[in-house]
C-alpha cells in the first residue's frame, strides 16, 4: 500500500514539474515582437505606458524576462503582467516605454530569457 503511494506521489511530482518549473527554466525563444497598450491587463493590473511590462501566452504573471534586440543588441528586463501577442508569428508583446528600451519602433526580432520571478 505504502508503495502505491509512493508511485502516485512521484507522478504528481513529476506532473507539477512538468506543468509549472519546465516553462520557467525555458532558456530563450527567438521570434517577433511588438509594441502595446491597453487599459486592464490579463492579471488585474492597469496598463502603464511608461511600465516595462509585457505580455506573453504562457509565461505565468510575475516572470521576469530578458528581452534582446536582435538589430542591436540592446536589451531590457520586464515582468509578465498580461497576455498575448494573439497575432500569428508574434512572442511578446513591449509596452512602449520597454520598446523605447530596446530600440524598437514597431516590430523587432528579438530573443526572450527567462531570468526568474518578481
Amino acid at each position: 500500500m505504502a508503495r502505491n503511494s509512493l508511485k502516485k506521489l512521484f507522478i504528481l511530482t513529476a506532473l507539477f514539474a512538468s506543468t509549472i518549473a519546465i516553462p520557467m527554466t525555458a532558456s530563450a525563444q527567438s521570434g517577433i515582437a511588438s509594441v502595446y497598450s491597453g487599459e486592464r491587463t490579463a492579471s488585474g493590473e492597469y496598463a502603464r505606458a511608461g511600465g516595462l511590462t509585457a505580455a506573453h501566452r504562457t509565461l505565468p504573471f510575475g516572470t521576469m524576462v530578458r528581452v534582446t534586440n536582435h538589430s542591436n543588441g540592446r536589451s531590457v528586463m520586464v515582468r509578465i503582467n498580461d497576455r498575448g501577442p494573439f497575432v500569428r508569428g508574434r512572442i511578446i508583446d513591449l509596452t512602449p516605454a520597454a520598446a523605447r528600451a530596446i530600440g524598437m519602433d514597431g516590430l523587432a526580432n528579438v530573443e526572450v530569457d527567462v531570468v526568474g520571478r518578481s
